[in-house]
């Protein structure tokens, strides 16, 4: 029998890939899992760690040993937004799998617009042979990323490979080679540039609701894609979906692409189901692969073990 304490998993996800992948996981120590029934009365105060997404909110009083919480996802605004936490650190998932995902949707959304995919679309559901003139390159287009952490890092890089004119933003001034990049000084000079924006940020105080006509209204109206359009996979709680609507109904917006949403799943009478000019995808652009974030979790404990620093802890100040 182990003489290690438990690990307490509490992830709104899949039941079956969480059951498949703690088949192999944490094969050194006890795991209390909460979406088996069995567990609801177990005793957590033994647990030493926990994994969470959208745990319930009994799970922090009544673990009461804990020494670190892990983030079943990049984010952690669930964490940090609705629960009354131990003061204690809170590790980020980070993980080449995720971070290969988020560019890859980032990637796929850009092509789409670039090469007219809501339009072809269309006119393959009305059996339509036309070939649409107008097809700007890559070189063409300026895509301006908010977000430069390491998903933002990553899909800027990405998608300069793919021949775009790839410009980044973020709070703090970042410097990543190759990229020209802006600060919360100049944000207005970046959307001024912009012609696809990406919507990579956290949801923290200072960027809840930031995506609004506000800022729609100063992305460039001159590029060649016919207007701007907007791409979200970071976190609904940054975008005023009663503004982005509005602009995508007269103009303000040519397209969005988006993957998050304030209230998810997308209520069914939401008009972003059926605009079209939207592409809607169902918080999948990168979606937390079970293994990779208990193998990310088992390392980070080893550190532990090991007497060395935790990795990827959250600034709760920043909120990321």
């Amino acid at each position: 029998m182990s003489d290690k304490r438990p690990v307490v998993i509490d992830l709104r996800f899949a039941r079956e890939s969480v059951v498949s992948a703690l088949r192999s996981a944490f094969p050194d120590r006890p795991v209390i899992d909460m979406g088996d029934p069995v567990s609801a009365d177990r005793d957590l105060s033994e647990a030493e760690f926990a994994v969470v997404w959208k745990p319930d909110p009994e799970l922090f009083r009544r673990a009461t040993g804990l020494k670190a919480i892990f983030s079943g996802g990049a984010g952690v605004d669930h964490i940090l937004s609705a629960y009354e936490l131990p003061d204690l650190p809170i590790i980020r998932f980070v993980d080449r799998s995720l971070t290969d995902r988020m560019s890859e949707w980032v990637v796929w959304q850009c092509l789409h617009h670039l090469r007219n995919g809501i339009a072809y679309a269309s006119q393959q559901r009305d059996r339509v042979w036309h070939e649409i003139a107008e097809q700007p390159e890559a070189r063409d287009v300026t895509v301006g990323v908010m977000g430069l952490g390491v998903l933002g890092t990553d899909a800027v890089r990405k998608l300069k490979v793919m021949g775009f004119d790839v410009i980044g933003w973020s709070r703090r001034a970042k410097s990543i080679e190759g990229i020209k990049t802006f600060d919360a000084a100049t944000l207005d000079a970046f959307l001024g540039q912009t012609d696809i924006l990406v919507g990579l940020l956290p949801l923290t105080g200072d960027t809840r609701g930031i995506y609004d006509r506000a800022l729609f209204s100063k992305l460039r109206r001159t590029g060649p894609l016919g207007g701007p359009i907007f791409l979200n996979a970071g976190r609904g709680g940054s975008q005023k979906e009663n503004e982005l609507t509005k602009c995508l109904a007269d103009g303000t917006l040519n397209a969005a692409s988006l993957d998050v949403f304030e209230k998810e799943p997308l209520p069914a009478d939401s008009p972003l189901w059926t605009m079209p000019n939207v592409i809607v995808t169902p918080h999948a652009a990168a979606a937390s692969d079970v293994r990779a974030l208990f193998r990310h979790v088992e390392a980070q404990i080893a550190r532990v073990e090991a007497g060395k620093a935790l990795e990827f802890v959250v600034d709760r100040t920043s909120g990321y």
